[in-house]
């Protein structure tokens, strides 16, 4: 009887341990399934903002609360039991068909998305920080802040943030501030800057780097043929070498700051701020825009030649002059008989 009972034990137990077997199996079976069925993302896909300091398990539980995935802690086991439960913090974008298995490797590669935003040549800083402001995903710190604390923030080696800042394209995580990137686009500047520097032209009038940036940003705003920068980097060298008052519209636009309506006069040209190259000798205090690499270069390596006028002909193109008869010649050719058509920028 005590065998009959030790062999029915036996059976139970037997019995037990594979009904567990069998289970576990299933259960092993459906969460293989389900680590490669899509999650519930929508048609357009779902973008999440992975914040820093974030981990996956929030990730996971976040999720499931928007429906969007199931079994939030079987996740994080599969990401623990892979290596994969770090992640990197940014915006993620979620297509139609993504897996909780993708999902993990996605979040532990740092797979972001990528935002770029352009700070275009002969933008002034004040619009490149609007531009900024403006741009997806950029978390703005400077914008409608006192210049004062614009400096600040920036922390830069640097007393006036004018001109300073390198025309490009920047590619950007969600949520990097606009701090950051102007602190690239400075480095950028002052590394090209100082590359330029070292290989310019001998006997230019510039003392430092920083006056060969002011001619620079000069240069970028009188014309945007890429042909005639050097040229006219030339006239204004020749100008400065032989104490000529440089007598250049957009010095005096600058220094009108916001008063500037798209016109300037002849009393404009006559009022007398530090950046009015009509009444001042020399470069202006600070530059006047942010040049681009075409214009740095054109500062310091300057056509040579004879010519210290030029004219704007309404197409975009200038025309250059040696003696002033020459000059009042063309100014009366091509601005005191303006076509309609007459254009201060090249036609795109």
């Amino acid at each position: 009887m005590v065998q009959l009972a030790v062999n029915v034990v036996k059976k139970l137990l037997l019995l037990a341990v594979l009904a567990a077997l069998v289970a576990g199996l299933g259960a092993y079976q459906y969460f293989k399934k389900w680590l490669n069925e899509p999650m519930i993302v929508g048609n357009n896909g779902l973008v999440y903002e992975l914040p820093a300091g974030g981990n996956l398990g929030q990730v996971a539980n976040q999720l499931a609360g928007l429906a969007v995935l199931k079994h939030p802690q079987a996740l994080v086991l599969y990401a623990r039991l892979t290596g994969q439960a770090s992640v990197r913090a940014g915006d993620y974008r979620f297509e139609p068909g993504t897996t909780p298995a993708e999902l993990v490797t996605l979040l532990h590669t740092g797979n972001v998305i990528e935002y770029a935003v352009a700070i275009i040549e002969g933008w002034t800083y004040a619009e490149a920080v609007e531009a900024l402001s403006r741009a997806p995903r950029v978390t703005s710190l400077l914008h409608e802040k006192p210049l004062e604390e614009q400096l600040a923030l920036l922390d830069l080696p640097i007393e006036h943030p004018e001109g300073w800042f390198f025309p490009d394209t920047y590619h950007y995580d969600g949520g990097t501030t606009d701090v950051e990137i102007m602190r690239r686009a400075y480095e950028k500047m002052s590394a090209t800057l100082n590359s330029l520097w070292q290989e310019r032209d001998l006997a230019l009038p510039y003392k430092t780097p920083y006056e060969a940036l002011i001619m620079a940003s000069i240069v970028e705003r009188e014309t945007g043929a890429a042909w005639e920068r050097q040229k006219i980097a030339g006239v204004f060298v020749r100008r400065l070498q032989q104490n000529m008052r440089l007598q250049t519209d957009p010095t005096v636009i600058y220094g009108m700051g916001e008063s500037y309506q798209g016109k300037i006069s002849s009393a404009d040209l006559r009022r007398n701020t530090p950046y009015n190259t009509y009444t001042n000798h020399g470069l202006t205090p600070t530059p006047i825009a942010l040049p681009g690499e075409g214009a740095l270069y054109a500062s310091m390596h300057p056509e040579s030649g004879q010519d210290l006028y030029f004219v704007a002909k309404g197409d975009g193109t200038h025309v250059f002059s040696a003696t002033l008869d020459e000059h009042n010649k063309a100014v009366r050719e091509y601005q005191l008989k303006r076509r309609g058509d007459y254009r201060s920028t090249l036609r795109p």
